[in-house]
């Protein structure tokens, strides 16, 4: 089977630094946010505007205005469309988003309407994608809403394992939506999801900083350029 070449990474990065050396590394994009510990959030004005201003890698922004899970009140709902505005006002490159229903099904109205919002800034749906019920349903949902990429581990805890659901949406997509595969992915299995012919790899590349000595704070993660140059060079 023919692999596929110039494969794309996006650098989940959780601070400037972490941009700057996803940058400097060779990283293709950014989706950019904060607390990866639990999964992101939606980054703060200042980090948006600095790398913005200082940085030159395109930056698609997580709007998630908590942890936890991917049903939203309405409050919270209003604040991730001011979020998305803000990234607009901003220049910023792209929008990673998602809402689903308490039953593990898409909210296609809500998800429609920060589609709408986001435009012309293509749209990413998130992870939340691995906790709907039926993803093949779902894909297709996402296609017909003109969804340009979801972010999917397939539904499994890292991608690797995930690989077969993976496979399966990718033939499903007939490239009218990019399946980008994230979650655990690293310099070692990153060429497996070139097997199946997938265009675009997420990966953290993280690394710990320094160890945490303080009753108040979590280790400092950053992206690491060394892991980022690894990965890259293995697709």
């Amino acid at each position: 089977m023919m692999l596929i070449k110039n494969m794309k990474l996006e650098i989940c990065a959780n601070s400037y630094q972490s941009v700057k050396n996803a940058q400097e590394a060779g990283a293709h994009r950014i989706e950019l946010c904060q607390e990866l510990s639990v999964g992101g959030i939606t980054p703060s004005y200042g980090l948006l505007k600095q790398v913005k201003e200082n940085l030159k890698i395109p930056i698609f922004v997580l709007i998630r205005p908590r942890a936890g899970n991917f049903v939203y009140s309405e409050d919270e709902f209003e604040i991730m469309k001011h979020d998305i505005q803000l990234c607009k006002d901003l220049c910023c490159d792209g929008i990673v988003a998602g809402v689903l229903n308490s039953d593990k099904t898409i909210d296609v109205e809500r998800t429609k309407e920060l589609i709408e919002l986001s435009k012309p800034l293509p749209f990413t749906f998130h992870r939340a994608f691995d906790e709907v019920a039926n993803p093949k349903k779902a894909l297709n949902q996402l296609i017909d809403l003109g969804v340009e990429r979801v972010l999917t581990s397939g539904q499994e805890v890292s991608a690797e394992k995930g690989l077969k659901l993976l496979n399966e949406l990718n033939i499903i997509s007939k490239n009218r939506i990019i399946i980008l595969a994230g979650g655990g992915i690293n310099s070692e299995n990153a060429n497996k999801f070139k097997t199946i012919r997938l265009i675009e790899i997420h990966a953290s590349a993280s690394s710990q900083l320094e160890e945490c000595n303080s009753l108040f704070s979590t280790p400092l993660i950053y992206s690491d350029p060394r892991k980022i140059k690894a990965i890259l060079d293995a697709i």
